[in-house]
């Protein structure tokens, strides 16, 4: 085993942090306050070559391993989630999604773009009846030959306005249950294709998630992304991909909230000493410390498994249930060490802390990956 980064995985990293501390973090709480959008900040993450980092270089991409990913995404995250999560499905889901299993003509045409993020790419799985239970696809594929008549409406996507090029997974033969699903490239402006409001939520709210409606919308076969059925094999392979960009989101939502912890138990002072010499504080920052880094370990295995190209199903699992809880516990003790300054936007802790929850939820729910790493154990 080696532990060590090498150094073009440290100089990702220190771009990053660099890029996030620069350009991400003046304005974060703004945008969180009015759920505005980072339009400018993702399209330097574009030119950075943040938004292709895993693509082959002659689509454009940067050519990097998952580790640099998982780096990149960690750093990122400790600022401003609603960023982060825009890079992870340009990168988790879109474009690994159409370099694995897309043809030559819909990588030139789609994945080169999205890998410099002139255009930017959404994932359409959910829908209001089917989240968790994917195989339950009310969006229908009608095949006419040539083309899909594609009708239904998606909900909760990421990127669902500002997208260009969007994933769409619909039913076309109920009769033959998951085999009977297709996943189609829908290009933002095809007739029959609106995009609903935007939701008003509880964190990540500069993030870009929109309902989407498709009526009668004529997509070309040449949109299919592999043979006819695949779309829900090529909808989970994906997701496991995803678990890792989601599980290094968590990771940096929490490391973001213990490093501003760590600095404010240093400064403030209570009983004639800064609460750092507490000891109720030091066993905190104790516990954050050591799970935080179990998370990131967690999440370099995955992503070495997945450099390895060997089966990191459930080792993605792993990393995003488990990072998303420390997630979740990290910032809520973050908020505790700042005591009533935690509560207070300022001081971001508070945001993060809500931006962590959705590190539980999406890209399938902690219950769902226990489902999954329950049957690889069983297997």
């Amino acid at each position: 085993m080696n532990f060590e980064l090498t150094e073009e995985q440290l100089a990702v990293q220190q771009a990053a942090r660099e890029f996030a501390q620069t350009e991400l973090l003046p304005g974060v709480i703004e945008r969180d306050e009015t759920q505005t959008f980072p339009l400018e900040q993702v399209k330097k993450m574009g030119e950075l070559g943040f938004l292709g980092m895993m693509v082959d270089p002659k689509y454009n991409g940067g050519g990097m391993d998952t580790i640099s990913y998982v780096l990149a995404m960690e750093e990122i995250s400790k600022i401003d989630a609603s960023a982060s999560v825009c890079m992870s499905v340009n990168n988790s889901l879109v474009c690994w999604g159409i370099e694995k299993y897309g043809t030559e003509e819909q990588k030139e045409k789609y994945l080169k773009p999205l890998a410099t993020g002139e255009k930017i790419g959404a994932f359409c799985l959910s829908e209001p009846e089917a989240g968790s239970d994917a195989t339950s696809q009310q969006t229908t594929a009608e095949d006419k030959g040539d083309h899909y008549l594609l009708n239904g409406t998606k909900n909760w996507i990421t990127n669902g306005n500002t997208a260009s090029v969007y994933l769409v997974v619909a039913q076309t033969d109920r009769e033959k249950g998951h085999r009977g699903i297709n996943c189609l490239i829908v290009e933002k402006g095809m007739e029959g294709f609106v995009v609903g409001k935007k939701e008003n939520k509880l964190g990540i709210r500069g993030s870009d998630t929109h309902s989407l409606m498709f009526t009668d919308v004529k997509v070309p076969k040449e949109n299919r992304i592999g043979d006819d059925g695949f779309g829900f094999k090529f909808a989970m392979s994906t997701l496991n991909g995803g678990r890792i960009g989601i599980a290094s989101q968590a990771l940096g939502i929490a490391s973001g909230a213990y490093e501003l912890a760590l600095a404010y138990s240093k400064e403030r002072k209570a009983f004639g000493k800064p609460i750092s010499q507490h000891q109720a504080i030091q066993f905190k920052l104790a516990d954050m410390a050591t799970e935080i880094e179990a998370a990131r370990l967690l999440c370099f295995k995955a992503a070495y498994l997945k450099d390895q190209k060997k089966d990191f199903g459930k080792a993605g699992a792993m990393a995003k249930l488990f990072a998303s809880k420390v997630a979740m516990d990290t910032t809520i003790e973050a908020v505790q060490i700042h005591g009533g300054y935690g509560y207070v936007k300022e001081y971001h802790v508070e945001r993060l802390m809500r931006d962590a929850k959705i590190t539980q939820i999406y890209e399938g729910t902690s219950e769902i990956q226990k489902i999954v790493i329950s049957r690889e154990l069983l297997k």
